[in-house]
């Protein structure tokens, strides 16, 4: 590599990759110094100096000026000095030419090594500002491969990896499958960066949502939480900032077409999607939906729910497995004890002479009771409390 082509080649460097070439020639000035003391086997201060119009190479070695030389290798007497440049004094540092021969060809192995590596630099930078912003997002990839358990999905100049914690184990991963992928992590490494993926995390609903509702995407409807069991359910609680917009139908869509879209992104998992209240009571008995709540009483010190259900939806409130209770907790921050009517008669299970017990007889009375006065909720209280007597 000549002065010309290396000049061409830090053109290049700049205009595509975005280098400073002044940061190229500093590396390239670096590399030569340790050549040439490696090569020459030099104890010399060795300068190098690349021309910035013309690419030539200059090899100096500094000395200083000193009353007394005891290295000439490092020192020059005042009167050397003055014959280089009269205007030196003791102590300044004399720049005194040494190019050694053959160094033509060592200085433009080094400049190609530097350049080189320079542009793989600038390769592996340009990827990890790529993608080091889509930490915590969603991106669609292909899957390359499948190697100890986990699934490689390539994002095209790079790869994630999604671990086995972060699979879905209802989902089958075939190789050449397209995938969508929530980036949990972005590392910067010696090779760029380094790519952690998740089929499973929470977000992974809420960005498709994000992306899939316009309302949710301009900030009108806000999700204020949401929990999943991956592969089985999901639930997630909406707010509308407007009033003439309903949250839970914006995002099921016409026809359901919008959460049938994610629903068939993540495989078929179930999704409630619930309205969210700043009364902990109406939250909670929104979150345990489907099932109706009859009545809910809080201690908030403990910050836990006692939840009564009518006898014939005690199953549905539970869930398979717990699992309804399970997501409803996670949903509201709230621990869930849930009885049937005929369990909380049997262990007085509730304190009905509680003003602030929340009383629900049905799922469409939910506005009418929250405009109650507190004599009114307490009278519907002492009607519910000769149930049991």
């Amino acid at each position: 590599m000549n002065s010309r082509e290396l000049m061409k080649a830090l053109q290049l460097i700049e205009k595509q990759k975005g280098i400073d070439r002044e940061e190229i020639f500093q590396a390239i000035e670096n590399s030569l110094i340790s050549a040439c003391k490696k090569n020459f086997g030099t104890s010399q201060n060795i300068k190098v100096d690349i021309n910035r119009e013309t690419g030539d190479v200059k090899v100096f070695a500094q000395k200083e000026v000193t009353e007394d030389v005891y290295d000439a290798f490092l020192e020059i007497s005042l009167e050397d000095a003055k014959e280089i440049n009269p205007n030196y004094e003791y102590g300044d540092i004399v720049d005194i030419p040494v190019t050694p021969r053959n160094f033509g060809r060592i200085s433009a192995q080094a400049a190609k090594q530097v350049v080189v590596q320079k542009f793989r630099e600038a390769e592996r930078e340009k990827v990890y500002k790529q993608f080091v912003v889509k930490q915590n997002d969603i991106d669609t990839g292909v899957i390359r491969r499948i190697e100890n358990r986990n699934v490689i999905v390539s994002l095209g100049p790079i790869d994630v990896v999604i671990p086995p914690k972060e699979q879905v184990a209802t989902e089958t991963y075939n190789v050449h499958d397209r995938l969508k992928v929530y980036i949990t992590q972005v590392v910067k490494v010696t090779k760029g960066a380094k790519l952690t993926g998740s089929r499973s995390h929470p977000d992974l609903v809420k960005r498709l949502f994000e992306l899939e509702v316009p309302e949710i995407y301009d900030g009108t409807i806000e999700i204020k939480g949401i929990v999943r069991e991956a592969g089985s359910r999901t639930k997630m609680s909406v707010y509308s900032k407007n009033p003439n917009v309903d949250a839970i139908g914006s995002c099921i869509g016409n026809n359901s077409n919008r959460v049938n879209a994610i629903i068939k992104e993540i495989r078929g998992e179930k999704i409630d999607i619930i309205n969210w209240n700043e009364d902990p009571k109406i939250y909670i008995a929104e979150a345990l939906k489907p099932c109706e709540v009859l009545a809910i009483e809080l201690n908030e010190e403990e910050k836990t729910a006692k939840v009564i259900v009518p006898d014939n939806q005690l199953s549905l409130g539970i869930g398979k497995e717990g699992q309804n209770v399970r997501l409803a907790a996670r949903l509201t921050g709230w621990k869930i004890d849930i009885k049937s009517e005929e369990q909380a008669k049997l262990t007085n299970f509730v304190d009905f002479d509680n003003k602030d017990i929340y009383i629900k007889q049905n799922l469409e009375q939910d506005k009418e009771i929250l405009d109650k006065n507190e004599e009114e909720v307490y009278e519907d209280t002492q009607n519910i409390e000769d149930i049991y007597e």
